[in-house]
């Protein structure tokens, strides 16, 4: 899953054949056919595992998401990440996502539940902020989780394009600076 994730991720869905993922991983075609009957059931894996691997990355982040300085903490660990990548490849789901949407309507459907997945923990995180009065009471948290998911997408994708983090940045500052706007 790995071998063909990192495939995909580099030479886009289109790029990629089933050949080249049997060649880079080492296995046959049977075994790759054992697990996914065609391209699209390989594809909707990675997706599935690109959204796992970005949470996972994220994880201690996300679970103590219960302050305006654990909301920092996560958005400098995603420019950590970014910086460590020298700013290429961006996001492996928002890439699947601009290549796929138009033209593949269920794939466009589990892409769409792989940034639901993501933009749960941050809801959750927000919604703790406001169970324990860090946030007003009427915050509407499934609002702001999609403005901060939004946020590290659009920052991401501009971070790629001017291979700086400077964009990633600016973006989740101006969507984390809208949270503390709700401070109780």
């Amino acid at each position: 899953m790995q071998t063909a994730a990192d495939l995909i991720h580099r030479k886009g869905v289109a790029g990629t054949s089933i050949p080249d993922v049997q060649q880079a991983a080492r296995v046959s075609a049977s075994q790759i056919y054992h697990y996914f009957s065609d391209k699209t059931e390989l594809v909707r894996a990675v997706i599935a595992y690109q959204v796992e691997q970005t949470i996972e990355g994220q994880q201690p982040h996300l679970d103590r998401l219960d302050s305006f300085a654990a909301l920092r903490a996560w958005r400098d660990a995603v420019i950590a990440s970014q910086e460590r990548h020298d700013c290429a490849g961006g996001c492996a789901i928002g890439s699947l996502a601009s290549e796929l949407v138009e033209t593949h309507e269920p794939l466009r459907e589990d892409l769409a539940r792989a940034f639901d997945r993501w933009e749960v923990p941050i809801r959750e995180g927000l919604r703790r902020m406001r169970q324990d009065g860090v946030l007003v009471a009427e915050t509407d948290v499934d609002q702001l989780a999609t403005a901060l998911l939004a946020a590290v997408q659009g920052g991401l994708l501009l971070s790629q394009v001017r291979r700086s983090t400077q964009p990633l940045r600016a973006a989740t500052d101006a969507a984390i600076g809208h949270v503390e706007s709700f401070a109780a």
